[in-house]
């Protein structure tokens, strides 16, 4: 049994997070790694990955350390599940497998029910269904009623869905020759080759057997499903777990589950509430809170009377005297002293996203900003709820973004109007590295000492 992960499409609608989404890192570990991890506790030890010319030498460097038998294979171009697995056909044609978006996050019931009904069925293939209560932009499931698959409707419309269960790519087919010869076969004008491919087999009474999985599922599909996936997995920290080379002072206070990293330095009179996690070598400045699932990436500095609520935040990012409130901030940004990142509208409608040249409805009334990496913004500047700024981009200081910042844009004041122009502006990581070092030799008279137990 391999099994496959689906990683080489690319993610259009999360933009200005152009990272794979499987690469996002959490607890530390990114998303890939906690997949592999996932299988490998249900007894799976062989894996292809699927990359493209983009991320496959990532995906090799993550897979160094991973103790298990990963083959690795590239598809030129994303044109989606079924060319994914032609690319990999190869080294799948004589095995049976069980196919993986990496994308999707679920617990470890999948594969056990999966596997269950693999062990003592005698269908042919098999996949799992999710009952969803609202809808779902993915594909629905025609069942009959002994939980046979007659048919996938890719994306049918709200309204128009054959029944309440959503397709979950957690699929395994016993006869893999015979599936990659209908791939091979089936042309569609559609991005649904696969799942046209899995409708002929069954009008050739190929049996497809439809597993129901009631467990956790998010599939990350807009950039504010990160929030959920976050929330996964800080739900799984039991407990505190610090790291004995954290250094926090005994006037700080911190209540509930929370993770502490390495070298991590926690100052005067911070707060932080759990469930939240703390990457390496970040500090948590004199009275800044950080609390409501926020997860704080590695080289951060959440600097003085800093407010980090229900975010996600990357690595090396750096925060001074702002309000960072149900956001998204990518790799390598700083934010200016007085930066607020406004997530409430006044008539507390659920808030709209510009996502592919259309409004999306986040159906959050709570959202700050979606910001690209390398990003940097100004004294007393203020974005909107739901605004996006584009990678490498810099927001002026008192500036108020009221409207998405392309990619490499700087927005100024001009005698009190905004002007969009070119940025120019080079970033030297230089100067960071010195004020980090300086934040790291700053030493307490204790260790680990801490104010409040509760």
């Amino acid at each position: 049994m391999k099994l496959v992960f689906l990683c080489g499409g690319i993610g259009k609608r999360m933009f200005p997070l152009t990272e794979d989404k499987f690469f996002f890192k959490f607890l530390g570990k990114t998303l890939l790694e906690h997949q592999i991890d996932k299988a490998m506790k249900k007894g799976i030890k062989d894996f292809v990955i699927v990359g493209n010319d983009s991320n496959i030498e990532k995906i090799k460097e993550i897979c160094k350390s991973i103790n298990a038998k990963i083959e690795i294979v590239i598809q030129k171009e994303p044109r989606g599940m079924a060319d994914a697995l032609l690319s990999a056909k190869d080294v799948i044609k004589d095995d049976e497998i069980i196919i993986v978006n990496p994308n999707d996050v679920f617990n470890d019931l999948v594969y056990k029910k999966i596997l269950t009904e693999y062990k003592k069925g005698n269908h042919e293939s098999y996949i799992v269904g999710y009952k969803v209560n609202s809808y779902f932009p993915g594909g629905y499931l025609e069942l009959n009623n002994k939980d046979e698959l007659i048919k996938i409707h890719e994306k049918p419309g709200e309204g128009r869905e054959p029944s309440n269960l959503v397709n979950i790519v957690v699929h395994l087919h016993k006869d893999t020759k015979t599936l990659l010869r209908y791939l091979k076969e089936t042309k569609s004008v559609r991005d649904d080759v696969y799942e046209s491919a899995l409708s002929k087999m069954i009008d050739d009474d190929h049996k497809i057997k439809v597993v129901h999985y009631g467990g956790f599922w998010h599939a990350i599909k807009y950039p504010w499903d990160m929030f959920e996936v976050v929330k996964y997995f800080l739900n799984s920290i039991k407990g505190r777990k610090f790291s004995q080379t954290a250094k926090i002072s005994k006037n700080a206070s911190i209540y509930g589950n929370v993770v502490i990293e390495d070298n991590v330095k926690i100052l005067e009179n911070a707060v932080i509430r759990g469930p939240c996690y703390i990457g390496k070598n970040s500090v948590i400045g004199n009275n800044a809170l950080v609390w409501n699932y926020s997860h704080i990436g590695d080289n951060c500095v959440i600097g003085y009377s800093t407010e980090i609520k229900h975010s996600y935040i990357n690595d090396n990012c750096w925060f001074h005297m702002s309000y960072v409130g149900d956001s998204i901030i990518s790799n390598n940004c700083f934010f200016g002293a007085g930066t607020i990142t406004a997530n409430f509208r006044f008539d507390e409608k659920p808030i709209k996203v510009n996502i592919r040249g259309g409004k999306s409805n986040s159906h959050l009334d709570k959202l700050g900003v979606i910001m690209g990496k390398n990003c940097k913004t100004g004294i007393n500047s203020c974005t909107m709820p739901g605004i996006r700024v584009g990678p490498n981009s810099i927001i002026g200081p008192g500036v108020t973004l009221l409207e998405d910042l392309e990619p490499n844009k700087i927005i100024l004041l001009e005698e009190k109007s905004h002007v969009v122009k070119e940025n120019e502006i080079k970033i030297s990581p230089e100067k960071k590295l010195e004020l980090m070092n300086k934040l790291l030799k700053h030493g307490y008279e204790k260790k680990n000492v801490f104010k409040n137990k509760q």
